[in-house]
């Protein structure tokens, strides 16, 4: 017995150098720098008065299905009706996202607006664990020694063959589409990794070749069930130069800390020698509401009115920025006694807390960050020649350099009442639920977006500005 145990123990030990071939990288280096992120994100098609961005949580399919639930409800909301039909669907002109939420941001990006609704088809009511390797088998136990059970033949295969149909980041390069932020987090500098342009210009790479799944499959990885997506730093001299954003950044002591240390790492991928490749892990362990897209964005602007367009900043009047949070409450049943609670439970509570402490610290920073820019614009708008407002709008008349809001929403299952919130709560961080948990947690999205009184005070003003009646806008609606 002891021999056939020791022979086993062996045969895993020699199998661990391929249990996990498949990790990358996933880039390409290249002799040449790809393109600079852009310097605004697009333009809305239409007037420009609504301007919608939106965040996605991590929790795993949870999350996926509360964020599908939100940009449902937004579908149905009815915001003008001359010269065609529009929701707010339809002015959503920046998504991010952070694991689980990262699967929606992407797919919405990828598929657009008139495509993303067979999500639920596609993925949520889908075996996402099909290829996962989830046995506590020798041979995983090795795997996971080595850094993660399952590689890129397991979660990112899955969503290249099933939802992604292999496409690149060049599928978001549409008139029509949204700017897409996908978050993963940079275990070497220990700050978020955001998939864009500037973050592989710096890694000597062009991010329009790589695969959406590896991304997503990034931003969701888990450590220990996943192995790190692993992103190749070795410069080949490519010719790279620093943007003027990262060069104020990496100048100014005064900048945002945030902005800083996103900087550097950039910064790190030319610079740091022993540095040949960068391991990513869940987004979540960085940025669990998906929101370092905007900030970052907002931060390294340098302009009163970027990431808008200097025409956008002009013809805005309500921009509405929500964020998805999927996170749920754990049975606290160890508060009622003396003793507890166990390891089990331990951990999951100090995972619960940190991951609270940290929402609860950006949802406030990102608040007043955009209170901050709203001061701005104002003084920007103010500031402008009639010339140049009526170049931009077309007229000058009626203009109003005050008239602009920007509201901050942070959606959650708290904002839903209490025996669906109970229902909620037991619903696992898994890629895999059963059909009437996706669908309750779909409705759960839709709910706190509808129940919302901020964003339904916001949508009234939009309607009242379009000329859409409430009777109207209700039966458009249904």
């Amino acid at each position: 017995m002891r021999f056939r145990l020791a022979f086993a123990v062996v045969l895993s030990l020699l199998a661990a150098g391929c249990v996990a071939d498949d990790v990358g990288p996933i880039n390409v280096l290249t002799s040449e720098a790809g393109p600079p992120s852009p310097t605004f994100i697009p333009d809305p098609g239409d007037d420009g008065s609504t301007v919608v961005g939106l965040a996605f949580s991590g929790g795993g399919t949870r999350a996926a299905a509360f964020s599908y639930g939100v940009l449902r409800a937004l579908d149905d909301i009815v915001i003008d009706e001359q010269p065609h039909r529009r929701t707010l669907v339809d002015d959503v002109r920046m998504i991010s996202g952070a694991s689980g939420g990262a699967v929606t941001a992407a797919y919405f990006g990828y598929r657009g607006k008139d495509g993303y609704r067979d999500f639920r088809e596609r993925f949520l009511i889908q075996d996402a664990e099909a290829n996962l390797r989830k046995s506590l088998s020798p041979l995983n136990l090795v795997r996971a020694y080595n850094g993660g059970v399952n590689d890129r033949s397991g979660f990112a295969k899955w969503l290249n063959d099933h939802l992604f149909d292999g496409a690149t980041f060049l599928a978001f390069r549409k008139p029509d589409r949204p700017i897409v932020w996908i978050n993963a987090s940079d275990i070497y500098n220990r700050t978020p990794f955001l998939f864009s342009y500037d973050t592989f210009a710096a890694l000597c790479s062009d991010l329009e070749k790589v695969r959406l799944a590896d991304a997503v499959a990034a931003s969701a990885a888990v450590p220990v069930v996943f192995a790190p997506i692993v992103v190749s730093a070795t410069s080949p001299h490519c010719g790279y130069h620093r943007p003027p954003w990262l060069e104020r950044a990496l100048a100014d002591r005064n900048a945002s800390i945030r902005l800083r240390a996103y900087a550097s790492a950039l910064d790190s991928y030319q610079n740091a020698d022993p540095l040949d490749y960068v391991k990513l892990l869940d987004g979540g362990l960085t940025d669990n509401i998906g929101v370092t897209g905007f900030t970052i964005e907002r931060s390294a602007a340098g302009t009163p009115y970027g990431p808008l367009s200097p025409v956008a900043a002009v013809r805005l009047r309500t921009l509405l920025f929500i964020i998805a949070d999927a996170g749920s409450d754990s049975d606290v049943s160890w508060g009622k006694s003396l003793h507890g609670p166990k390891i089990g439970e331990l951990l999951d509570a100090v995972t619960s807390t940190t991951l609270a402490s940290s929402v609860r610290d950006e949802v406030d920073a990102l608040t007043l960050a955009v209170s901050q820019w709203q001061d701005e614009l104002v003084r920007y708008r103010c500031g402008l020649p009639a010339s140049t407002v009526a170049a931009y709008r077309g007229s000058a008349g009626g203009w109003n350099c005050r008239d602009v809001q920007l509201v901050v929403q942070h959606l959650s299952f708290a904002d839903l009442d209490p025996a669906m919130q109970v229902k909620l709560n037991v619903i696992p961080t898994r890629l895999r639920l059963p059909v009437e948990q996706v669908d309750l947690t779909i409705a759960a999205g839709q709910q706190a977006l509808l129940v919302n009184a901020a964003i339904g005070k916001a949508v009234a003003a939009i309607r009242a500005h379009a000329g859409v009646s409430t009777e109207m806008a209700a039966a458009q609606a249904n």
